[in-house]
């Protein structure tokens, strides 16, 4: 009878430190990258277009899901080099001149822990020089479309996984008292 039970509780341990072992070193990755600054600055009013527009985050990127997508005031995606990715800092080279007008910055990273963060932000050209017409305002919309992810699937997904190992190790402690008894 002790026998089982020394079983049941090494069982129970066990199983407790294969589900619990995961969570130990995730726990860092909790803190989510944000942008730290940017340029042209959010919400500016800019003398002069920009030749390139630099995102600064908190963490460091993953080169490979960088995206940073540059939109006029119709809405319309305005052609952009592909993003440069160094450390924390994101950059993408403006292709073509910019007239005056607002324009939207969208910018979907994953960190190198592997956590996306997404966002979007406005400012507007003004040049007194530019004799282009101006463009449309812009809306502050998410111009990444597809890009979109939610995080919380994961850990919805991990704590599913947490209920269902305690609640096979507690039907194996459950049946193995049965027998004993």
């Amino acid at each position: 009878m002790r026998s089982s039970r020394r079983v049941a509780v090494r069982l129970g341990a066990a199983a407790l430190a294969i589900v619990a072992a995961p969570l130990i070193p995730a726990t860092p990755a909790w803190a989510h990258n944000s942008l730290r600054s940017a340029a042209p600055v959010q919400e500016s009013t800019v003398p002069r277009a920009p030749r390139e527009i630099v995102l600064e985050f908190m963490q460091r990127l993953d080169p490979t899901f960088t995206t940073i997508v540059l939109t006029d005031g119709a809405k319309r995606k305005v052609p952009t080099g592909d993003p440069v990715v160094s450390g924390a800092t994101g950059t993408v080279q403006v292709t073509d001149a910019l007239p005056n007008g607002t324009y939207t910055v969208a910018y979907r990273v994953v960190s190198t822990d592997g956590h996306p963060a997404q966002g979007s932000y406005p400012f507007t050209v003004a040049d007194p020089a530019s004799t282009a017409a101006p463009l449309g305002d812009a809306s502050p919309a998410e111009a990444l479309g597809a890009a979109t992810a939610t995080s919380g699937r994961g850990i919805g997904i991990l704590i599913t996984g947490v209920a269902l190992a305690v609640a096979a190790v507690g039907a194996v402690g459950l049946r193995r008292r049965r027998r004993t008894r």
